[in-house]
């Protein structure tokens, strides 16, 4: 038995007693009497473990319940990209990338993004970054930053992203989401983001 439930037992014996108490010395040591205390202490109980279980269930209940989650899928074309070594001393080339990107679809606007880039000399490349969009998501209007890891190999670029947690604005406040994106390196890629609000 819980804390709770011994607490709730407790306080209603403790005034079940407190009403005995009350009544004239010669009832309260009948034996009737004290079988309607063993009584009503049962009673009680039961009551107080039902409670206390249903408080429970419903808490249970309540975190269980899955938010409601939607797909977003946008077209990404770059529209200017710089690249800028910052530190070239031994291979691989640590490199910074600027890139100015649109997004078409369900999730359309526009985004600068900001990643730092691991590069190899066969041209392979991980990369982390950062980038803030302005525009629509499933037509609610606002910014939002998306926290991505990429990939690039043979010229092709996959990558993870997802929503940093309280950088909605807007009509997007509250978003949530992850997703991803694959495409060519530099040119273009097809994205999506499930998502949801809290």
């Amino acid at each position: 038995m819980s804390f709770r439930t011994i607490a709730k037992v407790a306080i209603i014996s403790l005034s079940t007693w407190q009403a005995a108490s009350a009544q004239p010395e010669n009832e309260a040591n009948t034996p009737g009497s004290r079988d309607d205390a063993v009584t009503w202490w049962r009673y009680n109980e039961r009551i107080a473990q039902r409670d206390d279980h249903e408080s429970i269930h419903a808490i249970e209940q309540s975190q269980a319940e899955p938010r409601t989650r939607a797909r977003a899928e946008a077209k990404i074309t770059v529209q200017s990209s710089e690249a800028k070594a910052f530190d070239q001393t031994a291979n691989p080339a640590l490199m910074g990338i600027g890139l100015e990107e649109t997004f078409t679809g369900d999730i359309d606007g526009e985004s600068t993004v900001r990643a730092l880039e691991v590069l190899r000399d066969d041209h392979s490349a991980s990369l982390v970054s950062l980038q803030r969009f302005r525009g629509k998501l499933g037509g609610r209007q606002g910014t939002f930053v998306l926290q991505g890891s990429e990939v690039v190999q043979n010229g092709k670029i996959k990558a993870t992203w997802f929503v940093v947690p309280g950088s909605g604005t807007g009509d997007l406040s509250g978003l949530r989401g992850e997703g991803g994106f694959e495409g060519d390196f530099g040119k273009g890629s097809d994205g999506w983001l499930d998502y949801w609000f809290e």
